[in-house]
């Protein structure tokens, strides 16, 4: 038997491998955690300024998702590349809230504070549809398992933050799913009864139809690509049945005497 023994190059792949891999799931464990979180609060109606516990989960939280940029701008092959394509996620990752203290020259209303809660939520949300783009068969599928995750998380956060700010100002924002039925109608830029009263509302009334017109669309080339590689698929095979009914069947010859 020969052993098959692993070049250098071959050995820090696979090393690489086993760390990005482990890191993922790291983020990805992390996300869904401060999504819990976040949302156990906001129904709870728990000030997180205030939640020690929060707190410090989102410190650790974002220190986890910086650490994973550098751990991934390392086995990059392309390390400027790599920071051009992904610096967004590193401005994500910054742990705002927890920074207030120190940035005493900025004033912050409560409503930019609400709004700094969720920047780490976006970083998550990325993380998420990454993944997700993993699972998918080809590229297309990908993008739009992706584009998926990101509607589902914008417009999820969308109702929280409607919720957490209008409920008890606004008469029409009974319960979150109130919220939750206005964030989808304006995500599908149908729009709905309910009119925002507070200014956090009023800019998330204009995010959510934004993102919604950039991302349906996304459906009908999902659809489109579908379609036609299926009906590819199926004129291969009448192709190939045809040649084959075309072939002249190679029966053995009949024996001579």
């Amino acid at each position: 038997m020969t052993t098959s023994v692993l070049t250098p190059i071959q050995h820090k792949d696979k090393i690489a491998k086993y760390v990005l891999n482990f890191m993922h799931l790291l983020v990805l464990v992390l996300s869904v955690g401060l999504i819990v979180y976040i949302s156990i609060d906001t129904f709870e109606d728990v000030q997180f300024l205030e939640n020690k516990n929060y707190m410090t989960f989102q410190l650790w939280v974002c220190i986890v998702f910086i650490f994973d940029f550098f751990v991934e701008m390392i086995f990059a092959p392309d390390k400027w590349r790599y920071v051009r394509n992904r610096l967004a996620f590193l401005i994500l990752s910054i742990p705002y809230l927890n920074l207030l203290p120190v940035m005493t020259m900025f004033h912050v209303t409560p409503d930019v504070l609400f709004f700094l809660r969720f920047i780490p939520l976006c970083r998550g949300a990325l993380a998420l549809s990454i993944v997700m783009g993993y699972v998918s068969s080809n590229a297309v599928s990908s993008l739009f398992a992706s584009y998926i995750v990101i509607m589902l998380m914008v417009t999820y956060f969308g109702s929280l933050i409607f919720f957490q700010r209008e409920h008890g100002v606004n008469p029409q924002v009974e319960t979150y799913w109130s919220a939750l039925w206005w964030a989808f109608m304006n995500m599908a830029t149908v729009g709905c009864y309910i009119n925002p009263t507070t200014v956090a509302g009023k800019i998330v009334a204009v995010i959510l139809p934004i993102a919604g017109m950039i991302i349906f669309p996304l459906f009908t080339v999902y659809l489109t690509s579908y379609v036609q590689r299926h009906a590819r698929i199926a004129e291969h095979k009448a192709e190939a049945a045809e040649k084959q009914s075309q072939t002249p069947s190679t029966d053995s010859t009949p024996s001579t005497e």
